[in-house]
């Protein structure tokens, strides 16, 4: 469960949240989709702990698994390594992994489709392969609560497929609550059971998918016609950008 509160966050002395609220059900998925530098990334950090809100409150209930994204190492750690991190919290303070943390976090390679990646460096690794890595790491430590960073941001449409898959498989069969950012409507279309609109540090739209995902409030989001598809051969539909490719600037 999640429940946030007239939340304000301030960064570097400026107020990026004001007034924010909404409540999370356990077992749910929540996609946030905004605009660039609208506090999305700000909002997780604050549903994690790392920012501390100037006002309002947030309530969390169980574990928190967090997949950043971005992330790099100073040293040659292995992809195992990186993902083995993930059990600290079931090892204490000066606790080693042993067999059953090494079980976990394989078993979480082997869903992810990247075995063959546990002995490579993880700086060597693509972006995509690293994310997927962070992924395993968070599911090894065994979260209630699992929040990713744009998770699809440099996947391609296979391995997408797969993350959305594998968090559609938390849900369903684990109950796993699940908080995810992006920048594609599809992607809350796919997974999602609410999905958080922020227009703005201050406006927002919170609410189930059917009710709030449409046409209208994605035009209003990003300042751009937004138009909603369905497909022919199945009971589904996308939604995509109007581009005014054809339009001089001063027509805009």
């Amino acid at each position: 469960m999640i429940e946030v509160r007239d939340l304000a966050v301030d960064r570097g002395g400026k107020r990026i949240l004001e007034a924010y609220g909404f409540h999370l059900e356990s077992g749910s998925v929540l996609s946030i989709l905004g605009a660039n530098g609208v506090g999305k990334t700000t909002l997780l950090g604050t549903l994690i702990g790392l920012l501390k809100p100037a006002g309002g409150k947030v309530a969390i209930d169980g574990r928190i698994g967090f997949v950043p994204q971005l992330f790099e190492v100073p040293f040659s750690y292995s992809a195992l390594d990186i993902a083995l991190m993930g059990r600290a919290r079931h090892l204490g303070l000066f606790g080693s992994p042993g067999a059953k943390d090494y079980e976990i976090v394989r078993r979480c390679f082997s869903m992810l489709g990247i075995t063959k990646l546990e002995h490579q460096t993880f700086n060597s690794l693509s972006g995509g392969q690293r994310q997927l890595v962070m992924i395993a790491q968070a599911l090894g430590s065994e979260c209630d609560l699992l929040i990713l960073d744009e998770p699809c941001a440099a996947l391609d449409y296979k391995n997408q497929d797969k993350v959305l898959a594998l968090l559609a498989q938390l849900q369903k069969d684990h109950g796993m609550t699940i908080v995810f950012t992006t920048h594609m409507p599809q992607h809350a279309v796919e997974v999602a059971s609410h999905v958080l609109l922020m227009t703005s540090g201050r406006d927002f739209l919170f609410g189930p998918v059917p009710e709030i995902l449409n046409a209208a409030n994605l035009s209003d989001l990003y300042a751009l016609p937004i138009g909603r598809a369905e497909f022919t051969d199945r009971p589904k539909h996308t939604f995509a950008p109007l581009f005014r490719s054809g339009e001089t600037a001063s027509d805009v």
